[in-house]
């Protein structure tokens, strides 16, 4: 079969791999039909996440069918159409037990693409598969539904949810990539009284707006603190959210945040950010990390399928499984090209 390897920061290739046969009997064997790209994968292609080695396959997004079971698999069968979580969640360990799938001890976690080989192939082992993949709903589209693997859980739950997003809040965003502007859609089920969205790019922003932001913010041109304060009295966000993964926009959440307000980071980080107690000591303040646990993923496929959520909304190009050079070069350029997600379907 072909895939997407990675061979160290900067070199991937679309190139001939060995298919993935059944290693354990919780595996299942699942055909590629739709896979997207993370702004993770991109993290990982600059060198930021060491633990994925020269030789591994990227990608941890999936709608498939299934083409082969392990003999412990109860829920999954042969031939069911399913999406594969970003997240490997062995059931038993004790995190697993809280619903904490992220931090699995059993052998789970975030593995595919990063530790184990991943889903920008046509076809993934999937570990665990009964409790790390869930069913298609009729009628549902690949498109929307692969956005339940992680963009849509990720922002919902360690920004919306770790942030304790509450009606009337003034909720700031940094950053209105995808992962950004579905924080965006997330906060919006929570009916804040004002929902801003920060971003260097127009384009991005113009995004934000359809997204939900009924405040945006050019912090190349504009002091993004001054404009959140002049909404709230002076006192700044009740809920800032970091969505970008860079230390001037962690810097930057945690100077929106009102005393006794949130700091909710998402972003992937490759670098040490400056936490500046000096002046937060006082202030109250939480702030908030977190791996996807992906434990929200019923409720959000509920959202989407009864269109309370409308996740197609985020697709903006489309390419053939094997146009993986041409779909990483749109993405990686999303301000040029106004890339939020790229999806790859099989022909």
């Amino acid at each position: 079969m072909k895939a997407l390897v990675y061979h160290g920061p900067g070199n991937k290739t679309w190139e001939e791999v060995p298919k993935p046969t059944v290693q354990a009997d919780t595996d299942a064997i699942v055909r590629v039909d739709a896979v997207t790209i993370c702004g993770t994968d991109l993290h990982i292609l600059k060198g930021d996440v060491p633990e994925v080695t020269p030789g591994r396959i990227l990608g941890h997004e999936a709608v498939g069918t299934v083409e082969s079971v392990g003999s412990g698999l109860k829920n999954v069968r042969t031939g069911d159409r399913v999406l594969v979580s970003c997240i490997t969640a062995c059931g038993a360990c004790r995190f697993c037990r809280e619903g904490r799938y992220g931090q699995c001890l059993g052998g789970g976690g975030w593995i595919l693409g990063h530790l184990i080989d991943g889903t920008q192939a046509e076809y993934v082992r999937v570990p665990f598969a009964d409790t790390s993949t869930y069913p298609v709903p009729s009628g549902a589209s690949d498109e929307e539904i692969l956005m339940l693997a992680d963009i849509l859980p990720t922002s919902y739950e360690v920004g919306v949810l770790n942030g304790a997003v509450r009606p009337g809040d003034t909720v700031a965003v940094v950053g209105s990539g995808p992962i950004g502007l579905a924080a965006i859609m997330g906060a919006r089920l929570y009916s804040p009284s004002h929902m801003v969205a920060i971003d260097l790019v127009d384009s991005r922003l113009e995004a934000a707006k359809l997204f939900g932001a009924d405040v945006t913010v050019n912090n190349g041109r504009e002091d993004a603190v001054e404009a959140v304060r002049s909404l709230t009295d002076g006192l700044g966000a009740d809920v800032a959210i970091e969505a970008v993964g860079v230390p001037a926009s962690f810097e930057l959440a945690t100077a929106l945040v009102r005393p006794g307000g949130h700091v909710a980071n998402i972003g992937v980080h490759g670098a040490s950010a400056t936490l500046h107690l000096e002046e937060l000591w006082t202030k109250d303040v939480t702030i908030t990390t977190g791996l996807v646990d992906t434990c929200s993923t019923p409720t959000l496929l509920r959202l989407v399928t009864s269109h309370q959520l409308d996740a197609a909304r985020f697709v903006t190009h489309r390419f053939g499984l094997d146009e993986f050079d041409a779909a990483y070069d749109t993405f990686s350029r999303a301000g040029d090209t106004g890339a939020l997600k790229v999806v790859l379907t099989r022909s």
